[in-house]
């Protein structure tokens, strides 16, 4: 894997050849903890109750409702049957309290409260499984803003 192969690097558009290549090189330590990050939330050793299909799909659905498509797609490749979930719009019954939490969490995040933790909690949600998916929504808010920063320093912002 080369640098350039990192989820933030390839999905911004900047190439090895571009002009931000150099500054981006000197950098390489941060994209590659960034990508040691991805693997540790997107597919853990210990997934808890949310399985790494579940967690591409619900990392997919974060980025399409912050616009980020190209990082959407290639979330959604690696979330199997699951992949209905990463279309926003998309509600599973057996998951309704998860992806409302996922989605409030994502785009609503200064009215996320106490409630918001115990309904988790009540509908059977361990702690450590909500810190995962905590976890996972402020990786992909960090993800979401790198990206955007590339593009807007290519002049390619969308």
């Amino acid at each position: 894997m080369t640098l350039f192969d990192t989820t933030i690097l390839n999905t911004s558009g900047l190439t090895p050849d571009s002009r931000l290549a150099a500054a981006t090189s000197s950098r390489a330590n941060i994209f590659n903890m960034s990508q040691a990050a991805e693997q540790a939330v997107l597919r853990p050793e210990d997934c808890g109750a949310f399985g790494h299909d579940l967690r591409a799909a619900l990392a997919a659905r974060v980025a399409y409702h912050a616009g980020e498509h190209a990082l959407a797609d290639h979330y959604a490749t690696a979330a199997g049957d699951k992949v209905a979930l990463a279309d926003p719009g998309a509600y599973d019954s057996g998951l309704g309290h998860v992806l409302t939490f996922v989605d409030k969490t994502a785009n609503q995040t200064r009215d996320v409260a106490a409630e918001d933790i115990s309904g988790l909690q009540a509908a059977g949600v361990s702690d450590a499984d909500v810190v995962r998916l905590c976890e996972l929504v402020a990786f992909l808010a960090y993800q979401v803003r790198v990206i955007a920063g590339l593009r807007l320093m290519q002049g390619t912002a969308g």
